[in-house]
């Protein structure tokens, strides 16, 4: 049941309520309902996906009137626990939905049924004997729940532009939240880019009651996992089962499906195991691909499309799909996110949408099996951390200085310098400097002293929060940490919004099987050295695909999905990263300082250096600025 939700408790209109869930008709075109009783609202925009039939509308409430529920997403397991509800002769289904399932679940194990549940979702349920709302949210954060205290009503949307909607929320920039931004490219949670408005945690639920949060409750994940022993022929076959199992639930659907490839193992694998399950010819595939070869991959897409047997669809975009698809993003992201590859996905969904509802990915790959060229990066940060220190700092910058400028994905200069700005701060934190924009000694140059002073507290807390994640993070392998906490803040807060933005857009279901949260447990608990081997990235999942894909997918070297901003920025979109960054707004805003984004401009288009990154997040920010923040 994908779909966007809204709703509040306390001051509001059913109309209000209505606005709300309208600001969320592209996630659900299908059906819109709203729920009024008294001083609660539960809204759904419902695509529908498993009982297509108006029995499988929201909101969904029990023959009593007992309890009311609006949820987005789809519960995977949801045949086995309405056996299970069945059998204890209490229930009679109206639906073969997997909304009723949770609603039953509900009434028979109370808040316990979270637990229960192995899927994506964000839910809004009330409870009208306890007069308590429950806001819960999937344990890996794949589909998205923000919400906000006013006074004494909390207002809930699958997305900021639900609670904008709302006449008592309020629109005022949390400048912590722009610094968090600025060094991230999103906005971590809790946060959200609005003072008074937070997301809520993945694997928790809160308690709404008498016009307070009476608690909140964390259901996952475990707290304490033993790094597992198993040999590794043992856990080789672990993953088969359980990654067969995962994608086989997904492939449940009463609309069309499909699944996306990258060219890569991730979606590789996805779409070996579903042909399993899909007779010959059936299963529709989808990739695509830029004219800049550097960023191309549709060539290993179509290699793994003929070696499965998929009926595969390949599109190319040009720069005006992007300049196109470039100005709608702060209505698709309605809070700042600088991930240029949301405008290939979003134009990918959009044209999949015309011959599926549903699709199967490879996302979360990379943060299970370790595939980033960061975990590369950090056998290269050893090494140099063992080299004279006179060397590090002396010679070390003159010869990254030397390396040309370039424009192509992931250059060596490019890497060169990310890695060594990296490596000239704490190496707790140099991942995410690998990873994000601007370094947070630049913020002071970036952002203006009134601005900077404003967000100080915020700056303050980028790293602390990072910290806290890594004191809960499970085990003792430092390795294994260091990907938990890819999962809880990378993955959580960038890939899967991308991916939930661009899709719902267009009305588009993905599922991604490596976040069944079985499978996520079991890789989480064996040893750092199955997944990362010497300096082979995903050493495990490349064995156990060795026979099952073409060699060349195998071996290949890691590309990212990404677009080529920086060649763009100086040309296609050079008018509009002008018109945006010099304009008078900029300045009257008093956020960014002007002088220092004209040099990053000016550097960016003579090609002494490779701006394109930090442009593109500057340039991000400043479109949903004035998207969402009006004069």
């Amino acid at each position: 049941m994908m779909c966007g939700i809204a709703g509040f408790v306390g001051r509001g209109s059913e109309d209000d309520g209505r606005r709300m869930i309208l600001s969320l008709k592209h996630r659900g075109p299908d059906h819109q309902g709203v729920g009024f009783f008294g001083d609660v609202a539960l809204a759904s925009a419902r695509l529908a996906i498993i009982d297509i039939s108006p029995d499988g509308n929201q909101p969904m409430t029990d023959e009593k009137r007992r309890v009311a529920l609006v949820f987005n997403g789809e519960i995977y397991n949801f045949q086995e626990l309405r056996d299970e509800l069945l059998a204890t002769g209490n229930y009679r289904f109206r639906s073969r939905s997997d909304t009723e399932v949770i609603l039953r679940a509900y009434q028979e194990y109370g808040e316990r049924c979270f637990e229960k549940l192995n899927g994506m979702f964000a839910l809004a349920l009330y409870d009208f004997e306890k007069k308590q709302l429950i806001l819960a949210r999937d344990r890996m954060g794949e589909k998205p729940l923000y919400y906000g205290v006013f006074g004494e009503t909390l207002i809930f949307g699958s997305e900021l532009k639900a609670l904008l909607a709302h006449p008592h929320a309020r629109r005022v920039i949390d400048l912590g939240a722009l610094a968090r931004y600025l060094v991230h490219d999103y906005v971590p949670t809790p946060h959200s880019i609005f003072c008074g408005i937070r997301k809520l945690e993945p694997g928790n639920y809160l308690v709404w009651e008498k016009g307070k949060e009476e608690r909140r409750v964390s259901f996952w994940p475990r707290s304490a996992p033993p790094v597992c022993a198993m040999p590794f022929g043992a856990a080789l076959s672990g993953l088969e089962s359980l990654l067969d199992d995962a994608v086989r639930l997904r492939l449940i659907a009463d609309v069309p499906l499909g699944v996306f490839l990258s060219g890569g193992i991730d979606s590789g694998a996805v779409a070996y195991f579903a042909r399993r399950h899909i007779p010959a010819g059936r299963m529709k595939t989808f990739s695509i691909g830029f004219e800049d070869p550097t960023f191309d991959e549709t060539v290993y897409a179509r290699e793994v499309a003929q070696y499965l047997g998929s009926d595969h669809t390949e599109y190319r975009i040009q720069a005006a799909d992007m300049l196109g698809e470039a100005t709608r993003l702060p209505d698709i992201a309605d809070e700042p996110l600088a991930d240029s590859s949301l405008i290939p996905m979003a134009i990918l969904c959009r044209l999949a949408r015309k011959d599926v509802t549903v699709t199967l990915s490879g996302d979360g790959g990379d943060e299970l099996f370790a595939g980033y060229p960061t975990f590369r990066a950090d056998s290269v940060a050893n090494f140099y951390a063992r080299m004279p220190h006179w060397f590090r700092k002396n010679i070390i910058p003159k010869l990254t200085g030397l390396l040309p400028v370039s424009d192509s994905y992931m250059n060596f200069g490019f890497r060169a310098r990310k890695l060594f700005d990296g490596l000239s701060g704490d190496t707790r934190y140099r991942h995410h400097l690998w990873l994000g924009s601007f370094a947070p000694q630049e913020l002071g140059l970036l952002m203006t002293p009134e601005a900077g002073r404003a967000a100080a507290a915020g700056q303050e807390e980028i790293f602390a929060a990072l910290d806290r994640l890594m004191d809960n993070a499970p085990g003792e392998d430092p390795g294994n940490r260091l990907l938990y906490l890819y999962q809880k803040t990378y993955l959580l807060d960038q890939v899967l919004v991308k991916v939930d933005r661009a899709s719902m857009a267009y009305a588009l279901e993905v599922r991604s099987p490596f976040l069944d949260h079985r499978l996520v447990e079991f890789m989480n608990d064996l040893p750092y050295g199955y997944k990362y081997r010497g300096l082979t990235l995903k050493y495990m999942l490349k064995k156990l695909m060795a026979d099952r894909l073409p060699r060349r997918i195998i071996s290949r070297k890691k590309k990212g999905f990404g677009a080529p901003v920086s060649g763009w920025l100086k040309k296609e979109l050079r008018p509009l990263a002008e018109e945006t960054l010099l304009s008078a707004r900029v300045s009257q805003d008093g956020f960014l300082n002007t002088g220092f984004v004209r040099k990053l401009l000016e550097d960016h288009f003579a090609s002494r250096a490779d701006n394109g990154k930090k442009l593109w997040t500057l340039l991000q920010f400043q479109l949903w600025r004035e998207r969402w923040l009006p004069k």
